[in-house]
């Protein structure tokens, strides 16, 4: 820079002139911006108070350089100083009378700038966040590292295991369960009977199991809108084996920490030694797994085949290929969901943890912290009055998210993946009682019994809202219809078909016949004898000719069917010409004086 300023020296400049000092001063700095970019606004007016008394002097000696790579100001030879002109650079810069050394600058460090990455997005807000490399893979890892939940104490982990308990003793000893000399509970796809104690259920009565679902579906709706994921937390067939995987886990690895210690222990030590008790562990552990999915799968086939028949077929290597698919599919899946995936299936792939917050309201009970009461949250000591000092309830130990089967942080507010099943609330009054301050910091409430302070029985006085009107109405209307239409059903079914081979036979005799297909189901426990005949309002006389018996009766076994052809016999004499639109077949048993009836419509056709 001092060379630049010597050679532009060398050229006699007008001082009286403005323009030709500053155009001047403005190519000094030109030239030196390269140099030193970060000079300020009075560097520059220094610099051109400097320039001003060399062109004057005409005594400029170049020698001396700063460390940083800018150029000194200071000369060696003498400079004779004159009063220099009136800068005209900036009017708020005052005019420099002496001429002062400038400072040593030190060049800052440059940051290093992150990369850009080019998209072709526009600049204005956009409705996905789009996440560079690093955070999505972050976002990623957190989302499926697995999750080791505690084990814990309290009222509602009595809950859950009594209900585990009972779940799985009428799943497991149900099927072995006799009811009249058969399986108590048989879904008989084979013989397309469905059999539940004393209730059967045949292909005609599909529509019962329709309502059934139905009744299903509204429970579900209603339980929701009143008390959140109660089925998730307590009742969920993937919440029940993941507990019952859990336990298998906990007895051989033990609770939270010894699990984590043995996941992140490695198989070989610095030394070359192989980590025995990491092996046998973790091959005990799956091996109880297995077995367990392989015993859950084989009751499982067995509510669809005889399930002692199943057993002495399975012994012996005799079970069918479709019995023996479903036998390992099935483990495979339970042993996959409720031993791997885990939690992943109530985050990920279970569609009612998605739709379930179209049924919950402010009013609805669910697990809820209380963050009024606890923030602000953070660690203390028991001697210091936290009410004092400014604190919440909430000693920040993080006990509520180690012990939650999800993983979520119930602290954050309402998650979907947050299955209701209140193993937060035990662990917090633990803490609580520890600390020696009131229980319920988290608890089953509602949004608004938080906001406005209600108590329990305040916040319960809100069940019965419009949504629960509703959902119960219409639940109790399906209960009342379903059992008063299933118990009032007639248990004979009888159906006539036409034979579509011809309209009207004619025999020797000249009498007319009309050939049907009718089939009568028995769904009684008894042995029934039935008798057929038409109707004598639509003709007054006729006979009926049951298969190749010659009389009109036929016996039918119990929970059992038959399809056999009808011949309907009517002299032509009584009937007019053409077809008869409306003729009723009756069916009637014989044996308890005609209690069970049944009849059906068809047409009759004449010359």
């Amino acid at each position: 820079m001092r060379k630049n300023l010597s050679q532009n020296s060398q050229t006699e400049v007008n001082m009286s002139d403005p323009n030709t000092l500053n155009k001047a001063v403005d190519q000094d700095i030109q030239k030196n911006d390269s140099i030193k970019p970060e000079l300020n606004r009075s560097d520059m007016s220094d610099r051109a108070v400097q320039s001003q008394k060399n062109i004057t002097t005409h005594t400029v000696d170049s020698s001396e350089k700063t460390s940083s790579g800018v150029e000194s100001a200071g000369s060696k030879d003498k400079v004779q100083t004159e009063k220099p002109a009136t800068n005209q650079l900036s009017e708020e810069q005052p005019v420099a009378k002496e001429v002062k050394p400038p400072k040593k600058v030190i060049p800052k460090k440059a940051t290093p700038r992150k990369p850009r990455v080019n998209r072709k997005v526009s600049d204005q807000w956009q409705p996905v966040t789009m996440l560079d490399n690093v955070t999505f893979k972050g976002a990623m890892s957190k989302t499926s590292n697995k999750v080791f939940s505690k084990s814990v104490k309290g009222r509602f982990a009595k809950w859950r295991i009594a209900l585990v308990l009972i779940t799985q003793i009428l799943y497991f000893g149900v099927a072995w369960f006799n009811w009249d000399g058969r399986q108590a509970v048989l879904f008989d796809l084979g013989t397309r009977k469905f059999y539940i104690f004393g209730l059967i259920l045949w292909p005609q009565d599909v529509f019962y199991m329709a309502l059934i679902l139905i009744m299903s579906a509204y429970g579900l709706f209603f339980f929701t809108a009143l008390a959140g994921r109660l089925f998730c937390g307590y009742a969920c067939p993937q919440t029940v084996y993941t507990e019952v995987f859990m336990w298998i886990e906990r007895f051989i690895e033990g609770d939270r920490p010894h699990q984590i210690r043995l996941q992140d222990a490695p198989w070989r030590s610095p030394k070359g030694k192989f980590n025995f008790e990491k092996l046998w562990k973790r091959t005990a552990k799956h091996s109880l797994w297995v077995l367990f999915s392989v015993w859950s799968s084989f009751t499982l086939v067995g509510y669809f085949s005889p399930i002692r028949t199943l057993l002495f077929d399975y012994a012996n290597g005799l079970m069918s290929t479709w019995a023996w698919f479903w036998l390992i599919f099935y483990a495979i899946m339970m042993y996959m969901f409720a031993g791997v995936a885990r939690e992943s299936v109530c985050k990920h792939m279970c569609p009612y943890a998605r739709f379930q917050s179209v049924m919950i309201d402010s009013d609805t009970f669910i697990v809820t912290y209380d963050r009024v009461r606890g923030e602000p949250r953070g660690p203390r000591s028991k001697k210091v009055d936290h009410v004092v000092e400014g604190w919440g309830d909430c000693v920040d130990c993080n006990i509520c998210v180690q012990v939650c089967p999800t993983g979520i942080d119930i602290r954050d507010g309402m998650q979907y993946m947050c299955i209701g099943c209140g193993a937060c609330i035990d662990a917090c009054d633990e803490v609580m009682d520890r600390v020696g301050y009131q229980r319920g910091l988290i608890r089953y409430q509602s949004e608004n019994g938080i906001l406005l302070g209600l108590s329990f029985k305040q916040a319960a006085k809100r069940f019965l809202r419009p949504r629960t009107a509703v959902y119960a109405t219409l639940l109790m209307i399906l209960v009342v219809g379903f059992f008063t239409s299933f118990f009032t059903r007639n248990p004979i079914q009888l159906s006539v078909i036409r034979d579509r081979g011809a309209m009207y036979r004619e025999t020797a005799e000249g009498m007319i016949q009309n050939v049907y297909q009718i089939q009568i189901i028995n769904k009684t426990e008894q042995s029934h004898q039935f008798e057929v005949y038409v109707d004598p309002a639509d003709i007054e006389e006729s006979r009926v000719i049951i298969g190749n018996s010659g009389s009109n009766q036929v016996t039918v076994n119990p929970l059992n069917n038959e399809r056999i052809p009808m011949v309907i016999e009517v002299d032509p004499e009584l009937l007019p010409q053409g077809k008869l639109d409306d003729v009723t077949i009756k069916v009637r048993s014989l044996n308890d004086d005609g209690a069970y009836q049944e009849e059906h419509d068809t047409i009759f056709f004449t010359p």
